[in-house]
């Protein structure tokens, strides 16, 4: 029978079927970061348990690391120095592969497993971390886990999961200019939900995904827990091919020829049935900006703050009246000029060379508005060291941003570094839950060049007109 991509790949890594709707899945990587990665590794210590294939285990410290130049272990959350030594410390003890800090190929988790070649197209590969769908991007079957499922992933190199339904996202059209891979996601949650992909593992097609650049469907996929999906994934391609040839973990010699063979037939055959089908518009896509505390709080930028009185829903009334309050923002306020206090640049979800070249190339020659505070924080010490390389990171500084070490940074609050008290920030971040990025900080979310934009504009605008000024 017809079978879809992630049915191919849910079968090839099938141990057991175990009856109940389960099945023990083989994991072919597994990867930790700091936050989580020294409570699995301390825990198997404890029971003496070792990890069963190490050289197939890694480790970065991504996401409570101080990013200022010229860092240290020492950190501005509370006892986070402690889950770096720990986390360094377990994972030689357990002779896995650790990026630590002063490597140069550290960053964020989801950044550096691509980049390295780490997720390569087929494989399956978990992580502590709810963005691991991002290496979808590259066809590999990835999804997050906690920690006590990575205890079991690293001592037998299975998991039992329950088998996700079947979900395919066209994007039909093409992209116009100004519109990239982050309003593509944005777009698909503002109109189905944050809830639409609750139980789906989803396969992103048409000719627009087709068209993407694989970094382009990295941050496609970064996104699909925030519709609720288990997974994303986009079926490899020559693009996906070129990309990987090369890379640090990739095959070489004769298994990278059987590699490509193999990954060749990763694509959904003719006639495969999906359990669900969602098919969008590119050619209607405007730059997104989110107005609430959810991501499905999202609206074209060319459009207004949502009124809740035109909501029948009682719940999802109150729910709008709720989001506006903390957002500070009242109905039928147009989003464009909206003033902000502050532009981040960075997270799993925007953070890789090309979103920096997209942005320094808004950037360049301007500044940004008086009294916006400004950061960007590369994905990787290898991003990070590739901009340098290309005279970026001095557009960025030349503007009036921050120019940072790799990290997750102000992704996301964790007693650390944050924004303002009430600072309304424009985000290329996945989240804008209430205090994400800080004790009651307003944030919207963007692409990375319509956060540009904003920043030298001083307020909410839209990117497609920023030259015209």
């Amino acid at each position: 029978m017809p079978s879809t991509i992630i049915e191919k790949l849910w079968n090839e890594h099938l141990v057991a079927d175990l009856g109940d709707g389960t099945s023990l899945i083989y994991i072919d990587r597994v990867f930790l970061h700091e936050r989580t990665g020294s409570v699995a590794l301390k825990s198997l210590e404890a029971a003496s348990r070792s990890v069963r294939n190490p050289e197939q285990t890694f480790c970065t410290m991504d996401h409570i690391v101080d990013t200022f130049p010229g860092r240290t272990d020492k950190t501005m959350m509370p006892s986070g120095t402690d889950f770096i030594v720990a986390t360094r410390d377990a994972s030689h003890a357990a002779g896995i592969n650790l990026f630590d800090l002063g490597d140069r190929r550290q960053g964020i988790a989801h950044v550096i497993s691509p980049e390295q070649g780490i997720a390569l197209p087929g494989v399956t590969l978990v992580c502590p971390d709810s963005h691991t769908g991002t290496l979808g991007g590259l066809g590999a079957l990835a999804w997050g886990i906690g920690s006590t499922e990575a205890e079991h992933a690293l001592v037998t190199k299975t998991l039992v999961v329950k088998k996700p339904k079947t979900m395919r996202v066209t994007f039909t059209g093409s992209l116009k200019p100004g519109i990239t891979a982050k309003d593509m996601i944005l777009k698909l949650i503002g109109e189905h939900t944050a809830s639409g992909g609750i139980g789906y593992a989803i396969e992103f097609a048409g000719e627009a995904v087709r068209n993407l650049e694989i970094e382009a469907r990295l941050t496609l996929c970064n996104m699909t827990v925030e519709f609720g999906a288990w997974s994303g994934m986009v079926a490899p391609d020559q693009k996906t091919i070129d990309y990987v040839k090369g890379r640090p973990y990739a095959p070489t010699d004769d298994q990278w020829d059987k590699a490509v063979e193999y990954w060749r037939t990763l694509k959904t055959d003719d006639g495969a049935r999906f359990d669900k089908e969602i098919v969008i518009d590119c050619d209607a896509i405007v730059p997104q900006v989110s107005w609430g505390t959810s991501p499905m709080h999202e609206t074209g930028i060319d459009q207004s703050v949502p009124d809740p009185a035109a909501e029948t829903d009682e719940g999802k009334r109150t729910a709008i009246e709720k989001a506006l309050e903390y957002m500070a923002l009242e109905p039928g306020t147009a989003m464009e000029g909206i003033p902000i206090d502050a532009a981040f640049i960075g997270s799993c979800t925007n953070s890789r060379i090309s979103d920096l070249r997209e942005v320094a190339a808004i950037l360049k020659g301007r500044k940004v508005a008086e009294g916006v505070k400004a950061i960007c924080v590369p994905g990787s010490g290898l991003v990070k060291q590739a901009a340098e390389a290309e005279g970026l990171d001095k557009v960025f500084t030349d503007a009036g941003f921050e120019w940072r070490e790799s990290g997750c940074s102000m992704c996301f609050y964790a007693g650390g570094e944050s924004f303002g008290f009430e600072e309304r920030v424009v985000s290329s971040t996945n989240r804008n839950f209430e205090n994400r990025q800080g004790p009651r900080t307003r944030t919207h979310l963007a692409s990375p060049t319509t956060v540009a934009a904003c920043a030298i504009k001083g307020h909410l605008t839209d990117v497609r007109n920023i030259d015209n000024d």
